[in-house]
């Protein structure tokens, strides 16, 4: 090792701009170990355990866990390059110096600790050796495609109570996988692709019947696309008052984010409306260039109505209910997806058998697949997947 332990325990210590890491439960108790007495050994075996156990709730492999905290720590250096800023000298040159300690951490293994100890019985750990300053200038290098920290780690989240947070599990939805409809996700795709290039993309609007995989092509078009700077952001319309500050939040980012609103309608006087009414015209405190909004609706008109309502006594009637109609037609791309005619949705059907490998006489297959259409809720994709889902496991 390059450094002594103590000297290491010392120099971590001394870390400004990765300071943060120092907070970490296994760096805490890592510099407490390296840096014990080792003249009485009950306390360096209680510190030796105490350190074993955080890093195996933590994988267990030392190396791993600081190369990870370096590449996802938000300090002043990573701060300045996302924002296009200049970085000062002191702190270039201390990115250079503290990644030159940490790597010198992923080297730790317990035959270093124990070097001049003949200890046995105590639970050792891996340890991956890492060149942190070539990992950091790798993900440098790919900040605008690949993001950093959370947005590198996962490619979809949603906002909970005004925070985001990574969907560690997504479902990762391929266009492949999706039949049908080949001219509606193609416009989609497009728009999504000339938003991950820089052009200007409009927000889309996806209408139209239940089941026909308008959500199933958002997802889809993202993960396209994740590869190219895309990220999914999901939103319930009960979070739509948080949407300003979430741009606000990832505009320093050099990545592309599409909010996603699923089954997006509002209730008259529902004050989300307005919300969003702002957001799409593009108001001061909501101008975006990292960002777009995808929504899906069973409904064209996004506003519903009653008799009353359109019938009621406001004397500028008109005007009113241009204003309720008038949101869909803020979403430069409107896609309507329809309930599939009856050649389609066999198509459909024949094309998921084969994916799952039923073997049925096609007459038999298609009679089946009309007759399950007439007890659910008419022909739709969803609709022929739930048939052959069931038909996988003989029912």
């Amino acid at each position: 090792m390059k450094y002594s332990l103590d000297t290491l325990s010392d120099r971590l210590g001394a870390l400004a701009l990765f300071r943060g890491i120092l907070k970490t439960e296994v760096i805490e108790k890592l510099i407490k170990l390296i840096g014990s007495d080792r003249k009485n050994p009950g306390d360096f075996y209680s510190l030796w355990g105490s350190f074993a156990s955080a890093l195996y709730a933590e994988g267990g492999d030392l190396g791993l866990l600081v190369k990870e905290s370096v590449l996802n720590d938000k300090n002043p250096y990573i701060l300045s390059k996302l924002k296009g800023e200049k970085v000062p000298a002191p702190i270039d040159e201390a990115l250079k110096t503290e990644l030159d300690v940490l790597s010198a951490v992923t080297e730790i293994t317990p035959e270093t600790v124990l070097a001049s100890w003949k200890s046995e019985g105590l639970s050792g750990w891996d340890s991956s050796p890492s060149d942190l300053s070539s990992d950091y200038s790798d993900m440098l290098s790919t900040l605008s495609t690949l993001g950093f920290g959370l947005y590198r780690k996962y490619h979809a989240f949603k906002v909970k109570d005004g925070k985001i947070v990574p969907i560690k599990h997504p479902d990762h939805q391929s266009l492949d996988s999706l039949y049908g409809y080949q001219k509606e996700r193609a416009k989609i795709l497009a728009n999504t692709e000339g938003f991950a290039r820089g052009l200007p993309a409009s927000n889309v609007l996806l209408y139209g019947d239940a089941g026909t995989g308008k959500s199933s092509t958002i997802k889809a078009c993202a993960w396209a696309c994740h590869d190219k700077g895309v990220r999914l952001v999901e939103f319930d319309k009960r979070e739509l008052r948080n949407m300003p500050d979430v741009i606000e939040r990832l505009s320093y980012l050099p990545l592309k984010f599409i909010f996603y609103i699923d089954d997006l309608s509002f209730a008259a006087g529902d004050d989300s409306f307005c919300e969003l009414k702002g957001i799409l015209e593009g108001s001061a405190a909501t101008k975006r260039e990292n960002a777009v909004i995808y929504a899906t609706s069973n409904r064209r008109h996004l506003v519903q109505e009653t008799m009353e309502s359109r019938m009621g006594s406001d004397i500028h009637l008109s005007d009113t209910l241009q204003e309720t109609m008038s949101l869909s037609a803020r979403f430069g791309l409107t896609v309507t997806f329809s309930k599939p005619e009856k050649d389609t949705y066999l198509d459909i059907v024949r094309h998921l058998a084969r994916e799952y490998g039923i073997e049925m006489d096609d007459g038999e297959l298609c009679t089946k697949a009309e007759a399950f259409a007439i007890r659910s809720q008419g022909r739709s994709p969803r609709t022929a997947k739930q048939f052959v889902q069931l038909l996988t496991v003989g029912i």
